[in-house]
């Protein structure tokens, strides 16, 4: 009798393991939930887009569009886009280009890898151009280097300080030298805008490499950039390559340009439309 209660009371020494582990799994609808690229946390989507993109826990920067970048700093209701309509050729019937600038001109909703225009922060008026890395990663064709040199031109009509944000694989292969004819005229109309005395302010974003950081984004009155920025020119691998030496972990991270006099700021997303703010207070 005894032996029987206690047998009663025993538990189970074993599981029950579902055959098909599949069926049982409760599924997850994509794009609810992100795991951090840095820090791997798993991060609420909602929650992150809130954050201006930024990780709750460790803070990195993740991309931002172009119009979100917009939309992140300029007031509301007095963005006015220019040359909205502008789109790449094929000057030199290099294959698949036309379908690929299609297909990214569809995924993206924009004309190119550029976004610019007029607008207000903090209700100072400025010219700003946006590049967004979705669209060719970035990649700077004619139409990127025409955009930007227009808006130049109008930042020295209208005597307005010019921003631009620089988020850029580099040159465009597809263009070739068109392409690199790009850094000598925007370099030549911030040469212009500089002459004028008008202010220039780059921010370079993740990643701002090639002929990109060899151009316009590096010759700012003011160079700035977001916390943890790839920004070189040429590769980590070639140039230990090249010079057979080991590079510190962090070079060509923002710190690292920060440290070695190659910026003049490193400013959190959270941050920058204040900084940016009082900069253009103190330039009026």
């Amino acid at each position: 009798m005894f032996k029987d209660i206690f047998q009663k009371k025993q538990k189970k020494k074993y599981i029950v393991v579902p055959q098909n582990q599949e069926q049982t799994r409760k599924e997850i609808p994509d794009g609810i939930v992100i795991k951090c690229k840095k820090c791997q946390h798993i991060l609420y989507t909602k929650d992150l887009e809130k954050n201006l993109k930024v990780c709750t826990q460790c803070q990195y920067h993740y991309p931002l569009s172009a119009r979100e970048r917009i939309g992140s700093l300029v007031d509301e209701g007095t963005f006015v886009e220019f040359d909205a309509e502008m789109t790449s050729s094929n000057p030199l019937s290099f294959p698949e280009y036309e379908e690929k600038i299609a297909s990214d001109q569809k995924k993206t909703n924009l004309q190119d890898a550029i976004i610019t225009g007029k607008g207000m922060i903090e209700s100072y008026p400025v010219v700003i151009g946006v590049m967004d890395p979705s669209f060719r990663m970035g990649s700077m064709g004619s139409v990127v280097g025409e955009k930007i040199t227009r808006a130049i031109e109008h930042s020295l009509k209208t005597k307005t300080p010019f921003l631009l944000f620089s988020a850029s694989g580099g040159a465009r292969m597809q263009e070739g030298v068109l392409s690199l004819m790009q850094m000598a005229k925007t370099s030549a109309a911030l040469k212009k805008l500089d002459k004028a005395g008008l202010l220039f302010i780059s921010i370079m974003t993740d990643p701002t490499t090639g002929g990109v950081s060899a151009s316009f984004a590096s010759l700012g009155d003011i160079n700035m950039a977001e916390p943890g920025a790839l920004i070189g020119f040429a590769g980590r691998r070639i140039i230990e390559q090249t010079i057979r030496q080991k590079l510190p972990d962090d070079f060509q991270t923002s710190e690292f340009l920060l440290e070695h006099g190659q910026l003049d700021q490193v400013v959190h997303r959270h941050e920058l439309k204040k900084n940016l703010a009082t900069i253009l207070q103190l330039h009026q």
